[in-house]
C-alpha cells in the first residue's frame, strides 16, 4: 500500500483552510506573517483576503515544525531559519514523512487487529 502524498487540488487556500491543516488559529497565522518576512500570502480584492499557495503552506509547515512541534521560541526559529535554511527545510520534510509513515503503520496495525 503506497503512502498518501499530499497533492493539492487547488491553487489557493483560505486562511481558515490553512489554519485547519495545522491545527492553528487564524490569528496565529496572521502573527507569523508579521514575524517571518518570507511568509507573504497573496492578497486579493479590496478586502485583502489572504490566498495561500503551496509555497506559503511549505513555509508555514517549516515554522510549525520549529515552533509547535519542536518547541522553539519565535526568535530561535528565526535564527535557525536564517542560519541554516536548507537544513531546517530538510528537517521539516523528514518530520512530515515520518508522521505520514506512522499514520500508515497505525492504519495497518488496526487492519491486522481486525483480522485477528
Amino acid at each position: 500500500m503506497a503512502l498518501n502524498e499530499y497533492k493539492p487540488q487547488k491553487l489557493y487556500f483560505s486562511i481558515k483552510e490553512v489554519a485547519e491543516m495545522f491545527g492553528l488559529n487564524e490569528s496565529t497565522l496572521r502573527y507569523w506573517e508579521t514575524e517571518f518576512p518570507f511568509l507573504k500570502p497573496k492578497t486579493a480584492g479590496p478586502s485583502k483576503v489572504r490566498q495561500y499557495q503551496e509555497k506559503d503552506i511549505e513555509q508555514i509547515r517549516l515554522i510549525h515544525n520549529l515552533v509547535k512541534v519542536r518547541g522553539f521560541k519565535l526568535a530561535a526559529a528565526k535564527k535557525i531559519i536564517h542560519a541554516n535554511r536548507n537544513g531546517a527545510d530538510r528537517t521539516a520534510e523528514v518530520l512530515t514523512r515520518l508522521i505520514d509513515v506512522r499514520t500508515e503503520l497505525q492504519a495497518l496495525k488496526e487492519q491486522m487487529d481486525y483480522l485477528q
